[in-house]
């Protein structure tokens, strides 16, 4: 087969993260709109193409001063670095519909390479709306990913103590992306 090329529907794609907060629960934030593009030849998956990005200004956990807290330069730094990228050019499939997808993201401007656990979901033809006709069908994809990272890798170190040598924030933090993709218009389905 040939290569196919897909973009991430924002509304359909986002990435979520989790810190372990005051050492007993956790606390969840989200980035919505995620843009990206995936370049794959289902027959060689191998070979396939990420690239992703998400605005870090629109970060949301539910309250607007941790909200605000978490923009700042003690954590992401929105300011000086706005948006967040993840590209992948390093596929290892380990099952019929799980890969391992390695790359670079990049957070605060730092860049390490980090794995992505990523689970096929399938795909289906569906309706495509414009302009308030179905253009369809159209050809999408579902993935959903998981990492862990070290925040202080990225320079997100901020944080205070709390009794017996606890902190507020932990160092892990969970990552959990969920992507729809859509074919390109021009590309036959997968």
């Amino acid at each position: 087969m040939a290569t196919t090329k897909w973009f991430f529907e924002p509304g359909h794609s986002a990435a979520e993260f989790r810190a372990r907060h005051m050492m007993v629960s956790y606390v969840r934030g989200q980035l919505k709109n995620m843009h990206g593009s995936l370049e794959v030849d289902p027959d060689e998956p191998e070979k396939a193409r990420v690239e992703a990005t998400v605005d870090a200004t629109q970060v949301y956990t539910g309250q607007p001063q941790r909200d605000a807290h978490l923009r700042s330069a003690d954590f992401f730094d929105v300011e000086h670095h706005p948006t967040w990228t993840f590209v992948g050019s390093h596929i290892h499939q380990v099952s019929g519909i799980e890969f391992e997808v390695t790359g670079d993201l990049t957070v605060r401007g730092a860049t390490r390479p980090v794995t992505f656990d990523v689970t096929y979901l399938g795909q289906w033809a569906t309706p495509w709306w414009e302009e308030g006709r179905d253009l369809g069908p159209r050809r999408r994809a579902g993935f959903a990913a998981t990492t862990r990272i070290n925040r202080h890798d990225f320079g997100a170190s901020w944080n205070d103590t709390v009794e017996r040598g606890g902190v507020v924030v932990s160092p892990m933090i969970d990552v959990m992306v969920d992507v729809e993709a859509v074919l390109e218009p021009s590309e036959k389905a997968a």
